[in-house]
């Protein structure tokens, strides 16, 4: 099983309240040395989340430019200009994810929706935690040794000789190499695709010819 978003995320999440103010936005931000809030109601669910974009929204406004205020690029960044409690400078409804989810899912809510940041939630809303760009990166220090027995593990489960023989699996720097007999020929699109959606893996290459060649450095496509 591949890690899930309970494995990385951080626990002890420092929040705010929609009510607090700008400064002490600003205050709890620079003394926590995080990049972003989750802002929680009285039950203890997330309605947003303030970031230090947001706030460096007014500082932009403030900045002196000719028709700054008119210049912003968004209606929304307007508002957030003139904003001056969590609850008017939060983004909001904010993008959230299960502790039960696949890492991987959490990094493509990431990029496709260009936060750095999820609040991870229960069931009920209810903030259970917050999972960063860098802890979805701590996927990729799984040492080597790790990652080849998960290798040879998944593809045993495929039905694919792991005998070194047949198959010799190396793996470095996260790298995977696959070198196989040439009777066997390339592995198959299904095995590469496999190996590659394995935590910690970089790349996958495909080494076709005796097990006992040394592995050549093409990636596989």
């Amino acid at each position: 099983m591949g890690a899930t978003v309970r494995d990385v995320m951080t626990t002890g999440v420092i929040t705010v309240r929609g009510d607090t103010p700008f400064k002490e936005l600003a205050a709890v931000l620079a003394s926590s040395r995080v990049s972003g809030l989750p802002v929680i109601d009285r039950a203890g669910k997330v309605i947003g989340v303030v970031s230090e974009t947001d706030l460096v929204i007014k500082e932009a406004d403030q900045a002196g430019h000719p028709g700054s205020f008119a210049g912003l690029r968004r209606g929304r960044d307007r508002e957030k200009a003139a904003g001056v409690t969590a609850a008017q400078l939060m983004t909001s409804p904010p993008v959230t994810i299960g502790p039960g989810e696949p890492v991987q899912h959490a990094a493509f809510l990431m990029y496709d929706r260009a936060v750095s940041r999820l609040p991870v939630v229960d069931q009920a809303g209810h903030l259970v935690g917050i999972i960063s760009k860098v802890d979805v990166l701590r996927i990729f220090s799984r040492p080597d040794e790790e990652i080849r027995r998960d290798v040879t593990g998944r593809l045993i489960g495929m039905g694919f000789p792991a005998d070194p023989e047949h198959l010799r699996v190396s793996v470095h720097d996260g790298i995977v190499t696959l070198t196989g007999r040439p009777e066997t020929g390339r592995a198959g699109p299904d095995i590469i695709e496999a190996v590659r959606h394995i935590d910690g893996v970089v790349a996958v290459r495909d080494q076709p010819g005796p097990a006992d060649d040394r592995p050549h450095t093409a990636t596989s496509s």
